[in-house]
């Protein structure tokens, strides 16, 4: 379907850094300079993840460098003080980590961020090596695609399989990533599944349904007045 990215490993980054759970402070980093990356996972037996080091997990050292902090300060933040004391990446590290699966859809993964309130997540194979990291940013290239790419989609994937048969041709237009649909409908019952269905492909921004029913005809719909009737007095014209 137009080379559309459903799942993560159509978006994640491929080419991962990682860490050993020995690896030094300083280490860390430095490497994290040299790849401008804020955050490596930790592995072990250079394959399974086990943790995963942030920028987060460094600062403690410089915040908590030049003080003892109180003891409201001990109580409230004693994870924080704990890795500011910190020398390797296995004390450092955020663990049990969050990771997703390959095959995990972009939806999924993005649910997943929100809920743990994390940045970034390791992709893990179902033995738990390590495949990639997909970002924030990562899941926002869907929004990247082509107005043309996604009218297309909309049209071969949702217009031809809901609507086979219709009594005009429907519109699809995009703008932007909003997609707008006009046109005249058998069925104005499928109307929100449209709607669903169209919001679904990925990169939509927005939705416009303009969908009607078909055109009413009087002579076939005994409930509808004729021409004649539904005219103004004025209008209806005759002999005596």
């Amino acid at each position: 379907m137009h080379g559309t990215p459903h799942i993560v490993s159509d978006v994640m980054t491929r080419t991962v850094v990682a860490l050993g759970r020995g690896a030094t402070f300083k280490e860390i980093v430095k490497t994290m300079q040299q790849w401008r990356v804020s955050a490596m996972p930790v592995v072990e037996g250079e394959t399974r993840v086990v943790g995963i080091v942030s920028e987060a997990d460094l600062l403690p050292k410089e915040e908590f460098r030049d003080g003892d902090p109180d003891r409201h300060t001990q109580l409230r933040r004693l994870a924080d003080l704990l890795k500011a004391g910190a020398v390797t990446a296995e004390e450092l590290m955020s663990a049990p980590v969050v990771t997703v699966p390959e095959d995990a859809t972009l939806a999924q993964a993005a649910r997943i961020m929100a809920l743990r309130k994390v940045k970034r997540l390791p992709v893990v194979d179902d033995a738990g090596v390590l495949r990639g990291i997909v970002s924030r940013a990562d899941l926002l290239k869907v929004f990247l695609r082509s107005d043309e790419d996604i009218a297309a989609e909309v049209r071969e994937t949702v217009v031809a399989d809901l609507f086979p048969t219709r009594p005009e041709p429907i519109r699809v237009e995009v703008r932007e990533g909003v997609v707008r649909l006009t046109g005249r409908i058998a069925d104005t019952a499928l109307v929100p599944v449209a709607a669903r269905l169209v919001r679904a492909v990925e990169g939509v921004v927005d939705v416009e349904c303009a969908l009607t029913g078909p055109r009413r005809r009087p002579d076939l719909d005994p409930d509808l007045p004729d021409a004649a009737s539904a005219a103004p007095p004025s209008e209806v014209t005759g002999t005596a």
